[in-house]
């Protein structure tokens, strides 16, 4: 952090009376915040008055708060910035949780402004009060509890009224300028708890506005010759190396090092749809390869032939829970992980930690390394090639289910897309085949929950160029199905259902599928449609029941339309499972 600080001077508008509002309006602006995404309430009029009438800042109105912080993610998650969500008082704060936990381990810059009630009436029954200072504790990057501010008028002449008032705006400033450097010096989640007196809704114009300003500041950590020779060494002897991508951003590692890794013998490359990198050596369909040894009378001989000496990982979360349980079981002797904030020990074998981007950590690294000889990535490749046929045959004699949809769905998908995945079955689905290489895929993976699937697809939408689609289950539609309550969404928008009536991933997960409860309290099965959701909410809505309705439905879905279009695709509950368990032994 540097110490040295400048001072901001805004340009004329209108501005909140209330001083400490004006600060966090204008130091959100100069560090580059400018979108801004606001629930309705009065105890937060201040921070919206001084928002709203910003001429360099965008503001969007999202009642539901879970849906308003899920919609900032998206929007951060395009833009690589931070954006800011500001909410009222009282519970209002609390519905944010899911989508700071989110943020949190994803690595999306997300700012929290919540207004409160003074100190003083916190748990003295007043409405809308609730105990709101470090309300995220284990869930956030920093936490700045400003303090209470009068509107001291011009007449005042109290001189310890004032001081206390001087002390009390730098310390708020101060605080203000730690939490927006945290978000992006770090990208994660910041809180900035404001308390206002009333009254709330006072305006003035021509205040001039000079917080104090602390710059951020992000420094790349690189490694000499001699603190990577050692990794090197053991890096040129290995025979069998394997590198798994995580959640990555499009564009995010240079191509020439990817084409580096693909041309090594040694090495193979294992990345899931959300890695969105591209090369056509890589193993895109992790579950493809792991899947059927599970199944194989050899198993333990393939695993060994599989384990590698070396695992080079980076990017994010990582979906397979099949290459998971293989490397937890067949651990490599060391495991690295390459990013400049933290390393998960997924496989309970990590041995270190490069503490720097995976551009910067290839360029100084790979000078140090020969390609080895090795049979590794050329016995796996024929496996796959074999695997590939076994796939496309068996997708040819598969009745209508939730794969064959996903089958059907992804050709259909035009170049150049977004694609939003939920959780649970959906992007399980999708790692199954392998997508079209202009397509930017995403997932909330930070947590792997369904709420804010939608609400995210929403932000992405609302501030890409590119169009965006969004392809979920039932259950985690419904679950968010207030994400639509936004006049802000896009004609070009689309969203797929998968509707197998019920939580049909839970009839995938071992349990007892005959018992009493599972019905009701497991799968959760219903009877619902989005129909009616789509005629309240203003999208055009069709619906698909056997594989040439949705190859008909999908000829012109993506097509310029006047309305936000919805596609219902409704699948048999009792089909999926069998289907996709019965994969991974037949493509063996």
């Amino acid at each position: 952090m540097k110490t040295w600080e400048v001072w901001i001077t805004n340009i004329n508008m209108k501005y909140p009376k209330i001083p400490v509002a004006r600060s966090i309006v204008a130091l959100c602006e100069a560090k580059g915040i400018h979108h801004v995404v606001i629930s309705p309430g009065s105890r937060n009029a201040p921070l919206t008055n001084g928002f709203a009438y910003h001429p360099n800042i965008k503001t969007y109105s999202v009642v539901d708060e879970r849906c308003a912080a899920f919609v900032a993610i998206g929007m951060a998650q395009q833009l690589q910035k931070p954006v800011a969500v500001v909410c009222t008082s009282g519970s209002a704060l609390l519905n944010y949780y899911p989508a700071v936990a989110e943020a949190f381990y994803s690595d999306i810059p997300l700012v929290v402004i919540s207004a409160d009630r003074p100190i003083e009436r916190v748990d003295i029954g007043d409405g809308q009060t609730i105990r709101q200072k470090n309300v995220f504790e284990n869930h956030i990057l920093y936490s700045a509890n400003l303090h209470s501010e009068l509107v001291l008028e011009n007449e005042a002449t109290d001189k310890k009224l004032q001081q206390k008032q001087f002390e009390s705006q730098k310390h708020n400033e101060r605080e203000i300028n730690l939490a927006l450097n945290k978000a992006i010096e770090e990208k994660g989640p910041v809180h900035i708890n404001v308390p206002f007196y009333e009254p709330l809704y006072g305006t003035v114009d021509d205040v001039e506005v000079n917080p104090i300003q602390i710059l951020p500041e992000i420094i790349e950590r690189t490694y000499s010759r001699n603190q990577l020779q050692a990794y090197a060494d053991l890096w040129n002897k290995a025979k069998r190396k394997m590198v798994i991508v995580g959640v990555s951003a499009p564009n995010a590692v240079e191509q020439e090092f990817l084409d580096r890794l693909a041309n090594d013998t040694s090495v193979i490359v294992f990345t899931e749809t959300t890695s969105n990198v591209q090369q056509e050596k890589f193993f895109t369909r992790i579950d493809t390869i792991v899947g059927p040894i599970e199944k194989d009378e050899n198993r333990d001989q393939l695993f060994d032939n599989l384990q590698p000496e070396i695992l080079l990982t980076f990017g994010g979360m990582i979906v397979s829970k099949k290459i998971k349980a293989f490397l937890r079981n067949y651990q490599p002797k060391q495991h690295w992980h390459v990013d400049p904030k933290k390393a998960y020990n997924t496989f309970f074998c990590l041995n270190k930690h490069f503490e720097t981007s995976v551009n910067s950590f290839f360029s100084q690294f790979f000078p140090l390394t020969e390609i080895s000889e090795s049979n590794y990535a050329e016995y796996w490749q024929e496996v796959r090639s074999r695997r590939k046929v076994k796939h496309e045959d068996y997708m040819g004699r598969i009745p209508y289910s939730d794969f064959k949809a996903m089958q059907l769905i992804c050709p259909a998908v035009p170049e150049n897309y977004i694609v939003q995945l939920a959780n649970s079955s959906t992007i399980r689905y999708a790692q199954l085949f392998r997508w079209k290489e202009s397509l930017k895929i995403y997932c909330n993976r930070g947590t792997s929950g369904i709420d804010g699937s939608i609400s995210t697809a929403v932000g992405a939408a609302m501030i890409s160029v590119e169009p965006v689609l969004m392809i979920t289950g039932d259950l985690s539609f419904f679950y968010d199905s207030n994400a639509l309550w936004n006049k802000h969404i896009p004609k070009n928008f689309r969203i797929i259902i998968l509707n197998n009536r019920g939580g049909g991933i839970f009839r995938i997960l071992p349990g007892d599928k005959n018992s009493e409860t599972f019905d009701e309290y497991f799968e959760t099965v219903h009877d619902l449609n989005a129909r009616s959701l789509c005629e309240m909410y203003g999208f055009d809505y069709a619906e698909a029941h056997t594989s040439e309705e949705i190859e008909q439905a999908l000829n012109g879905f993506f097509d310029t339309s006047e309305k936000a279009r919805v596609l219902e695709i409704f699948t048999p509950r009792k089909v999926n499972d069998e289907v996709l368990l019965e994969y991974f032994s037949f493509v063996k």
